[in-house]
């Protein structure tokens, strides 16, 4: 949606072909007995990138949707009795961080600070760089950012060289877990996620996470884009090295460029004959993936003691879990998870006096799936809760339903059922993702978290941006 609202914003006629019932790609919603869930995305983070993305043509985040901060901006639990609220004010931090470790808040403090250099230096070098060429990365400004950004060492080892107590390691490790690596193998670099956690906060559009999508529609429409929605693309007649015919399920269609937003994999594999792929299925099943995930969205018949809107259960071996879904991938035998109960935050999402709980957790990708195994994993989790919040949730659920890797297979035809995209590790950062062109085929280009820059929300917008500008150049 961001690349087809920048064409049009440059005078192009534009269509959206989407291959599901609403647009929004994985950030969908749906509506149950009285109950909206987020079926995707849950955290709101960088709210300068959506800012900006807004501005971009003249409106405002608030002119979409409301913006209220979370104040604890999560809250981790590590085991029974023993709960971490992160606060939003960052004196509370510091204060938070003496506590736990005595000493420390002068670090965090240093630590910040180069995680806010980073934030700020990666987001205007790198992330907008379309990873065409090594050329893009020769400015002397850049090549020197490199270095100061840490890109070839880990973030692990930054974070341990600075704090040794577990509970705070933890703490600072987390944001990663959304880039789809272990911190040992995710760059320093990506530090500027802490900062974006802990300085620029944790946000949440009322009404539900899916009133972002809702403004990219309207702002989207205002532009004079098009959506044909449950309309999947199924094939392209690509003549001359060029795609002359879009073939959907409805019709055929005569595109002048087609930027592709659908799963990479599948677009490359699937829609595009063998002669004119730049990648073969070797190439993908030597990615790393970022883990795929089971959820669970629940409708309870009353409110739960003990949690906050964002919820981490820490209270399993962190490695462990990682090596379950990296090193040697199966269904984990202690897993971590995420609880989100929006609720907490808004009532609309729920009616008076219920609740709405989202639970996630992350999986290694391409896993067998089946109804047997979700439910032996939501009574781990259930009990778990039991154990750590004293709540027994199956004895308040009204409404039920789980989704997993095959869903994501069949719903996004999303690659080996991943729910995060390609792992950001060094070796698949910048020039080294799948490229945003395929040099056999003059008029495609690729959007969305397995190209530049990567995966989550942010990014995908930015993508999408930075494939629009790459186009246009290309058009002048």
């Amino acid at each position: 949606m961001a690349a087809a609202t920048v064409m049009a914003d440059a005078g192009h006629d534009v269509t959206i072909y989407e291959k599901n019932n609403s647009p929004g790609g994985r950030a969908r919603k749906f509506e149950v007995d009285g109950f909206t869930f987020d079926m995707g995305p849950s955290w709101y983070w960088m709210p300068d990138i959506f800012e900006s993305y807004f501005n971009r043509f003249g409106k405002k985040v608030e002119d979409y949707y409301n913006l209220v901060r979370l104040d604890p901006s999560y809250r981790i639990f590590f085991g029974k009795e023993d709960v971490m609220d992160v606060p939003a004010s960052i004196e509370e931090l510091y204060q938070l961080f003496d506590i736990i470790e005595p000493g420390s808040s002068p670090k965090l403090k240093k630590f910040l600070e180069q995680a806010a250099y980073k934030y700020k230096v990666g987001i205007n070098e790198f992330v907008w760089k379309p990873g065409k060429s090594i050329t893009e990365f020769m400015d002397i400004r850049v090549v020197k950012s490199a270095f100061k950004l840490q890109m070839f060492s880990s973030i692990s080892k930054e974070i341990r060289s600075l704090f040794s107590n577990k509970k705070l390691i933890q703490l600072l490790e987390f944001p990663v877990l959304f880039l789809g690596a272990t911190p040992q193998n995710t760059p320093a670099l990506y530090s500027l996620m802490n900062y974006a956690d802990l300085e620029l906060g944790t946000w949440y559009p009322m009404g539900g996470m899916y009133n972002i999508i809702q403004g990219m529609v309207d702002l989207a429409k205002e532009k004079g884009v098009k959506f044909n929605l449950d309309e999947p693309v199924t094939s392209m007649g690509i003549p001359n090295g060029s795609i002359k015919e879009l073939v959907t399920s409805k019709g055929i269609y005569h595109p002048d460029y087609v930027i592709a937003g659908a799963d990479y994999h599948h677009v490359e594999q699937e829609l595009i004959p063998k002669v004119k792929r730049i990648y073969d299925e070797r190439y993908w099943d030597k990615r790393t993936m970022a883990p795929s995930s089971l959820l669970f969205y629940l409708g309870l018949d009353t409110k739960v003691p003990g949690i906050k809107h964002h919820n981490l259960f820490f209270d399993a071996d962190f490695n462990e879990h990682a090596r379950d879904i990296y090193t040697d991938p199966k269904w984990p035998d202690n897993p971590l998870f995420y609880l989100c109960c929006p609720s907490k935050t808004d009532s609309t999402v729920a009616p008076e006096g219920k609740e709405n709980v989202f639970l996630l957790l992350p999986l290694a990708p391409d896993l067998k799936d089946s109804e047997e195994l979700r439910e032996k994993y939501f009574n781990i989790m259930a009990d778990r809760l039991v154990d750590l919040v004293g709540f027994d949730i199956r004895s308040h659920i009204i409404y039920k339903r789980s989704y997993c890797v095959d869903d994501f297979k069949s719903d996004y035809n999303a690659f080996k059922g991943n729910a995060y995209g390609l792992a950001n590790t060094l070796k698949q950062t910048a020039i080294l993702k799948p490229k945003i062109r395929n040099k056999k085929i003059k008029n495609i280009y690729f959007t969305g978290q397995l190209t530049t820059p990567g995966p989550g929300v942010p990014p995908s917008l930015i993508s999408g941006q930075m494939v629009a500008q790459e186009l246009l150049k290309d058009l002048n």
